[in-house]
């Protein structure tokens, strides 16, 4: 026990001896062993201390509830107020409301036709995505006899392209040899032009263009020669 305890106890007997014991024997109450009474006196007083602590327990947790219940009152005073304004503010007529009824029927038959809509075109979308997969399997089934032909197609496709190309070579070759003859001849007349007239034309061996234009000059030159001679004789 405590000395806060002690010194209580301690007290009460004192109290008991010089107060309550003479009045009970004045009354003809018999006499109790004082220890004995004041024990059972603190075993009343313990039982009311936890009494009145329990008491105090309840009291605070009954105020506790009483708070919340009274700011769930304020909470719901206040929806209620903000409900009653806000139907205040938004009160409409019989007709109005009936218009707005009509309004959210047409919107719910146009949103149900938009929904059948969308089904139809997903049904749809479905049926031709099977359709699609059908004929992938049956393209893929006829894969394999169509690659023989495909590799059949390349080889010609080789062949010719090499055909082709051998006779594109041969063109060019006959074409080079041409033009290797043309440069022969050219070079025969220059040379003859250039003996005929007994010039030294600074002109290179391999250069038939410059050549062909001193031909021609060569050719003009004796046509004008031969006119002028024409002439002479009319």
């Amino acid at each position: 026990m405590d000395p806060e305890a002690n010194e209580d106890a301690t007290y009460y007997l004192e109290q008991y001896r010089a107060n309550l014991l003479p009045k009970l024997r004045a009354l003809g109450e018999p006499d109790e062993d004082p220890a004995t009474s004041f024990m059972c006196l603190l075993k009343k007083k313990k039982e009311f201390r936890c009494l009145e602590n329990a008491v105090a327990a309840k009291k605070e947790a009954f105020k506790e509830r009483m708070e919340v219940i009274a700011e769930q009152w304020r909470d719901l005073h206040a929806r209620r107020t903000q409900l009653k304004a806000h139907v205040e503010r938004s009160g409409r007529t019989v007709q109005e409301n009936e218009m707005l009824r009509n309004q959210a029927l047409k919107k719910a038959s146009k949103d149900r036709e938009e929904s059948i809509k969308k089904e139809n075109e997903l049904l749809r979308a479905k049926r031709e995505l099977e359709a699609l997969i059908k004929q992938h399997q049956k393209l893929c089934q006829k894969l394999p006899k169509y690659s023989m032909f495909k590799r059949y197609l390349e080889d010609v496709v080789e062949i010719s392209q090499e055909a082709q190309w051998i006779d594109i070579q041969n063109r060019a070759a006959k074409k080079a040899t041409m033009l290797k003859a043309i440069k022969r001849t050219i070079h025969s007349l220059f040379h003859a032009a250039s003996t005929r007239l007994d010039a030294k034309w600074n002109v290179a061996a391999h250069d038939s263009h410059r050549q062909l234009d001193m031909i021609q000059q060569f050719i003009e030159d004796l046509r004008d020669i031969s006119t002028e001679d024409m002439k002479k004789y009319k």
